[in-house]
C-alpha cells in the first residue's frame, strides 16, 4: 500500500449529479483505512492555488454526513481551468509545493474528458492522480456519474413541455447538452417519447424532419376531437446539418480549454422549421379546415424553442447515479492507496475494482448509428430518412458484465 497520509478531493468541469456521492465516499473510505480525506475547493483553480491557502476542510465523519449523495452539484466546488494553459513557467511545482504543505500524498479527481486530460498530465508531471468518471454527456469509454440524472431530468422536462405545446398547437423544440456527443439527448428523448431527437452524430436533413412533423402534426389535431395536437423535437448542441456543417453561435466564444461554447442549435432548428411552415401552402389550408387560421395573424403553427440549461445538471441525483458515485469514489482511493494511478475507475463487478488508463478512458465515444436504425423502426425520426435495422442474433452463454 502506498504511504499516503492524507488525500486531496477535487471535482472539476461541469456540475451535475452523483458528484457528492463521489466525494462523500472517496472521504468515508480514506478516513476508515486511517487515511485524512482533504477536499481541495474549485477544482484545478484551487489546486493551483493551494500553496496560498491557510487550510483545508476535513471530511471526517461529522462534517461528512453533511455532504447529501441524492443532491446534484458538488461540496468540493467546480472550475473551468486547465492546467497546462496556466502562463507560469513553475506550475506543477508551486503544485507539488501546496500538497506537501498539506501533506497531501495523492488526488481522487471526479471529471469528464477534459478534466481527465488534466489528471493524465498531472501524472506525467509526478502528480498521483486517480479519475472517478463524471460527465452527463456520457462520452467517456467508461459510464461516467451524471448520465443517468441528465437522462432523467431531460425525459422529465420533454414530457411536461407537451402540456404547453398540446394546449397551443405548437411545435415543441428542447435544446440540451452534449457537445459532440449525442447520448443524453438520445435517451432522454427516447424516454420522453419524443417525435423527433436530432444529435451530432446524424447530419440534420430537415427537409426529413419536417415531412415527419408535417404528417404527424397534422394527424393528431385533426383526429383529435378538439383539434389539439402537438410535436416534440430534443436536439443537441453540437448539431450539424446535412452538409456538416456545424450550428453554433460563433459570439458565444470559447471556453477556458478552447472549446466553442455550443449555442444556438434549438434556435436554429426553429427557424428551418417555420419557413417550412410558412412557404407551404397545404399548412394554410389545412389551418383553415381545423378552424385555426387568422389571417395576418395566425396562418402557421408555432414553433418554440425551449433551453433549460442549467437546470439539466441541477436539483437532484437519480438513484443509479448516486449508486455508481459511491462506488467510483470509495474505488478511487482504493486504487490511489494501492499505488495504481494515473487511471479511470469502471465500476465494481462481483466485489472487484475494475478501472483502466485515464488516456484511454477518455476518447471520446458517440451514439451507436445501429441503435439509431432500431429506434427509427419505431417512428421516431433522426433527421435523416430511416435505415434498416438488421441485427445480429446472438445467444449470450456466460453471464453479463455489468457496464453501467
Amino acid at each position: 500500500m502506498a504511504d499516503i497520509k492524507n488525500i486531496g478531493i477535487i471535482t472539476s468541469g461541469g456540475d451535475c449529479g452523483g458528484l457528492n456521492a463521489v466525494v462523500r465516499s472517496a472521504a468515508k473510505t480514506a478516513e476508515s483505512l486511517g487515511v485524512g480525506a482533504y477536499v481541495i475547493p474549485n477544482g484545478y483553480a484551487g489546486l493551483y492555488n493551494l500553496i496560498e491557502m491557510d487550510k483545508l476542510a476535513r471530511l471526517g465523519d461529522s462534517r461528512v454526513d453533511a455532504v447529501n449523495p441524492a443532491m446534484a452539484g458538488s461540496e468540493a466546488g467546480h472550475s473551468r481551468v486547465k492546467i497546462s494553459k496556466i502562463k507560469d513557467d513553475n506550475k506543477y511545482d508551486r503544485i507539488k509545493k501546496g500538497l506537501a504543505k498539506f501533506n497531501i500524498g495523492g488526488l481522487v479527481i471526479s471529471g469528464g474528458d477534459d478534466t481527465g486530460s488534466v489528471v493524465v498530465d498531472l501524472g506525467d508531471n509526478g502528480i498521483p492522480c486517480v479519475h472517478a468518471p463524471k460527465t452527463m454527456d456520457l462520452d467517456l469509454q467508461t459510464y461516467s456519474v451524471g448520465g443517468d440524472s441528465a437522462i432523467n431530468r431531460i425525459s422529465r422536462f420533454v414530457q411536461d413541455i407537451k402540456t404547453t405545446g398540446q394546449t397551443h398547437n405548437r411545435i415543441m423544440v428542447v435544446e440540451v447538452f452534449g457537445r459532440y456527443a449525442g447520448h443524453t439527448a438520445f435517451r432522454g428523448g427516447i424516454g420522453a417519447n419524443a417525435d423527433c431527437i436530432l444529435i451530432p452524430e446524424v447530419p440534420t436533413n430537415f427537409d426529413s424532419v419536417y415531412k415527419h412533423m408535417k404528417s404527424l402534426f397534422t394527424r393528431r389535431i385533426i383526429e383529435s376531437d378538439v383539434n389539439a395536437g402537438t410535436y416534440t423535437i430534443v436536439v443537441a448542441e453540437g448539431l450539424t446539418d446535412a452538409s456538416g456543417a456545424e450550428i453554433v453561435d460563433e459570439s458565444a466564444g470559447v471556453d477556458s480549454f478552447g472549446h466553442k461554447k455550443l449555442a444556438g442549435a434549438g434556435k436554429y432548428v426553429r427557424d428551418q422549421l417555420s419557413k417550412r411552415l410558412k412557404a407551404d401552402p397545404e399548412i394554410k389550408q389545412f389551418m383553415k379546415e381545423q378552424g385555426m387560421f387568422v389571417e395576418g395573424l395566425y396562418e402557421t403553427p408555432e414553433v418554440r424553442e425551449v433551453t433549460p440549461g442549467h437546470l439539466i445538471r441541477s436539483g437532484f441525483s437519480s438513484a443509479y447515479d448516486v449508486s455508481f458515485g459511491l462506488e467510483a469514489g470509495a474505488s478511487a482511493v482504493r486504487l490511489l492507496l494501492k499505488g495504481i494511478t494515473g487511471v479511470t475507475v469502471v465500476n465494481i463487478v462481483d466485489g472487484n475494482i475494475t478501472y483502466m488508463p485515464t488516456k484511454q478512458a477518455i476518447a471520446q465515444r458517440h451514439v451507436d448509428l445501429k441503435m439509431v436504425s432500431f429506434f427509427e423502426s419505431l417512428g421516431i425520426n433522426f433527421g435523416r430518412e430511416p435505415k434498416p435495422f438488421n441485427p445480429e442474433f446472438i445467444e449470450k452463454k456466460d453471464t453479463v458484465q455489468r457496464i453501467f
